[in-house]
């Protein structure tokens, strides 16, 4: 399971919303090998008021915190932030200083979904990549 909610400031992140997501999903299916239909994202576009972030940054300037399953290797967890790096610079033509990456990692039986706790549920993909 991998959830990701993604913040920057409303009148660019509402632009890029759609393109975005599936950039992301793209580079968790590559790293991650999730599912293709297996997609939780969640966009926060915020008034530039309430969104303070470091000099050198620009109005492009995104957080994507990702909060997932315990499980998979330090290589394949910074495969996935180079993949995110990457393509949503090309994709979107964003300077890599306008993007930040934050994974988080709980233990499956801290996850309850489909009625269940997760390390009781029967996954149909490998969380151990």
């Amino acid at each position: 399971m991998a959830q990701v909610k993604v913040y920057g400031v409303k009148e660019n992140l509402n632009l890029v919303k759609a393109e975005l997501s599936d950039l992301i999903h793209s580079c968790v299916v590559d790293a991650l090998k999730f599912p293709v239909n297996k997609k939780a994202h969640r966009f926060f576009p915020l008034d530039k008021a309430d969104f303070y972030y470091p000099e050198g940054r620009t109005n492009n300037y995104i957080i994507i915190e990702i909060s997932m399953m315990e499980g998979r290797t330090v290589e394949t967890k910074k495969q996935l932030i180079r993949l995110l790096f990457q393509r949503i610079s090309q994709g979107l033509d964003f300077s890599v200083q306008d993007i930040e990456i934050n994974i988080s990692e709980t233990p499956k039986h801290n996850w309850g979904f489909r009625g269940s706790v997760g390390d009781e549920l029967e996954l149909n993909y490998k969380v151990e990549v």
